[in-house]
């Protein structure tokens, strides 16, 4: 999806004389993100070599916001305001556990930035927008629809997810704005929400503002957060009647070197029983730090097997530069 040419339809749009803070100009601190990865990157395989999407300049001094997945393993960056600005970024910091990402702009915009709010009030029925970057043209009125974990396929597992509607066509790094005028959430992913028999509808799950806040000072200062990272099999897994289910296998990663495939069905992790996304991570983390061995019970082909995987730190995997 380019830059220019699309937009929201004007039925979805926000009105400004609907909302107590100046809309335009919060919506001013909202930018487009481009990032380009090498082909030889961990990353490209699944998320593609050219990543587009939107980012969030917070604060007074420039920093910018954005969903991790747009800039990992990015060998350049572009950011656009939206009064046509145009400059270069560097990745401070990832963390993989909440997809938080920070760039840091090689310049300045003549932008205001976002205040974070606090996500713990995006009650389900709030008013919200979920803005990409362009202005009002490129946003959404939602409401939260739902505050409910969300397990992703790539072992990753956040708590207390705020899902809005109706859906934003270009929701990656998309801003969740509350009635304040505040951040309170990044976009990440649009999913399909059953809503009755044969009725489906599509809705964007947002990362809760609240865990940057954990995190932020060891981006900014080391690049990633304090303490042992978490262990990392490089599955990529669904549910499926109470199990768990190998989707698919990352190359190079301790999985694939243990020899799991895709179809195996993981029942227990260290004894404890799995059942669904959810308790498969939580099982998994609860072992150790990244390079803890982790026994696994599985069933493939009708058999059950103990297989034993000696798991990873996942940032290592990241190729091309880290720059801080």
């Amino acid at each position: 999806m380019s830059s220019s040419d699309w937009k929201v339809p004007s039925a979805q749009q926000p009105k400004a004389d609907e909302y107590d803070f100046d809309l335009e100009r919060t919506l001013s601190s909202v930018l487009l993100i481009s990032s380009v990865v090498p082909d030889t990157a961990f990353s490209a395989a699944t998320l593609g070599t050219e990543r587009a999407g939107n980012a969030v300049l917070i604060g007074s001094d420039g920093l910018v916001l954005t969903i991790g997945y747009l800039v990992n393993e990015a060998s350049s960056i572009w950011l656009r305001g939206a009064d046509g600005s145009v400059m270069q970024g560097d990745v401070i910091g990832i963390d993989s556990s909440t997809g938080f990402a920070l760039v840091r702009p090689l310049g300045r915009f003549d932008l205001p930035g976002l205040r974070l709010g606090d996500s713990d009030t995006a009650l389900i029925g709030e008013e919200v927008v979920l803005a990409g970057g362009g202005g009002r043209h490129r946003a959404v009125a939602a409401h939260v629809s739902a505050r409910q974990p969300f397990a992703g396929y790539w072992e990753y597992l956040v708590e207390d997810a705020i899902f809005t509607s109706p859906a934003h066509p270009n929701w990656g790094g998309a801003a969740l704005i509350d009635a304040k005028g505040e951040l309170v959430g990044l976009g990440s992913l649009q999913i399909e929400q059953q809503r009755g028999k044969g009725q489906s509808e599509n809705i964007n799950m947002c990362v809760p503002i609240n865990l940057l806040k954990g995190v932020m000072d060891d981006l900014l200062s080391t690049g990633q957060p304090k303490g042992p990272a978490r262990p990392w099999l490089g599955v990529y897994a669904a549910e499926s009647q109470n199990k768990v289910v190998l989707m698919g296998i990352a190359d190079r990663g301790p999985g694939k070197k243990a020899n799991l495939r895709a179809g195996d069905a993981i029942v227990s992790v260290g004894g404890a029983p799995v059942l669904d996304l959810a308790s498969f991570y939580k099982r998994l983390w609860a072992l150790g730090p990244a390079g803890v061995e982790a026994p696994l019970t599985i069933v493939r082909d009708g058999r059950k097997l103990d297989v034993t995987v000696k798991t990873a730190d996942r940032a290592r995997m990241a190729s091309g530069p880290r720059l801080h």
